[in-house]
């Protein structure tokens, strides 16, 4: 994903990138020339982040890592203004935050529920309201929303998480046409089953059919070496050889 700085001169940001696929998304737009801020929940994961990222070579001075739960409006438009402040503007939104719980929906509690369709939804809403000034002022940009197969093919214990990310797609789509004139692109990635510590069990032995965080790191990188006439507004994106049922 490396080689020649594509990005050089554009400013990203990743939410949730403090571990998982926002880590790989992360380290594959630092190694194309961007300016990246990673936002997560946890100040240990980012530093950890921090640490690994900036050991993946001389990145330090295009690096930043913002404490932020997107689930708080307050807190989605201090990243973004943190992000202005500290490169002058943003090019490039990753969307990746998610929350995963499942439960069988008749015993899933309030808190639960809320939690998953806040940060998979609505702080999706938060960044790209926020972001938007920003890049229309730019004269443009891209917005990835990391989405799932999970959006168009349900399954039990799913019902939050699924129902979120239908509705992201949904959103994706609206948010599309209403900013394509803008110069800002839009799109959504739909990844099948990752290898990563999303859901328990997620990752490890037995696990090597399914995609690998880097996967996804470089659809997102493709989608922004598309030229500017060219919108790919959905990438599905599935194991290769899943296990026979």
């Amino acid at each position: 994903m490396s080689g020649e700085s594509s990005l050089r001169s554009k400013v990203a940001i990743v939410t949730g990138g403090s571990r998982g696929i926002g880590l790989s998304i992360a380290e594959a737009l630092l190694a194309d020339g961007a300016a990246v801020v990673i936002s997560g929940m946890s100040e240990d994961h980012l530093q950890q982040a921090r640490r690994t990222l900036a050991g993946a070579g001389r990145v330090e001075p295009r690096l930043e890592a913002v404490q932020a739960d997107v689930r708080k409006e307050a807190d989605v438009e201090r990243l973004v203004a943190r992000t202005v402040e500290r490169f002058g503007g943003v090019d490039i939104l990753i969307n990746n935050a998610a929350s995963g719980k499942m439960a069988p929906l008749a015993s899933m509690t309030t808190e639960e529920w809320n939690t998953v369709i806040d940060t998979n939804l609505t702080g999706v809403f938060f960044a790209c309201r926020a972001a938007i000034p920003n890049m229309r002022t730019r004269g443009g940009g891209w917005i990835i929303n990391i989405s799932s197969l999970a959006g168009k093919n349900p399954f039990p214990r799913g019902g939050a998480y699924c129902a979120s990310k239908s509705a992201l797609n949904a959103f994706s789509e609206v948010l599309m046409q209403e900013v394509r004139h803008d110069g800002i692109r839009v799109s959504y990635v739909m990844p099948g089953s990752v290898a990563t510590e999303f859901t328990p069990g997620g990752s490890g032995p037995g696990t090597e059919w399914k995609l690998a965080a880097e996967d996804v790191a470089r659809v997102v990188v493709d989608l922004l070496a598309h030229p500017s006439r060219s919108l790919p507004s959905r990438v599905e994106l599935r194991p290769s050889q899943p296990p026979r049922k």
